[in-house]
């Protein structure tokens, strides 16, 4: 239960720092702005682990593998750039809706292969539908 309340407020966090993020690049430049949300991200997680007790080390991350796995930073700055450029371009909504589809879909795929290190997952046809679902969900919010 925990698990999906964490995540809504993470659905919500998202949506919010997507609107705030594209208002901020609106007012100076969208690498600025990206560099400007990485560096309060990294301020803040530092601030937490500092008030947190440290757990973990910071030469633990040089003993992570496979090396590839050090890549999230990088991939979350391509992250919030392609947010608020996705937000400025088509809207939070329905930016949001393309964004949620295209993990969902990912996720799935990544599970279905087993990459990553992520166990390996039987094809599912509900899950197979819900996807189609959400698609046409996605079609029907855009008609017009």
């Amino acid at each position: 239960m925990w698990g999906i309340l964490v995540a809504a407020i993470s659905g919500a966090l998202m949506s919010i720092q997507g609107v705030f993020n594209a208002e901020v690049t609106k007012q100076s430049s969208i690498w600025l702005s990206a560099s400007f949300v990485q560096l309060t991200a990294f301020v803040v997680c530092v601030l937490a682990w500092l008030i947190t007790g440290r757990d973990g080390t910071v030469g633990s991350l040089l003993q992570v593998t496979p090396k590839y796995m050090l890549l999230g930073g990088a991939i979350g700055a391509f992250i919030t750039y392609t947010v608020i450029y996705s937000m400025n371009s088509v809207g939070p909504a329905r930016s949001v809706m393309f964004i949620v589809a295209v993990q969902l879909l990912v996720a799935y795929l990544i599970e279905l292969a087993g990459i990553f290190g992520v166990d390996k997952q039987p094809f599912e046809w509900r899950k197979c539908i819900g996807v189609v679902i959400i698609i046409a969900g996605i079609i029907t919010f855009k008609w017009k």
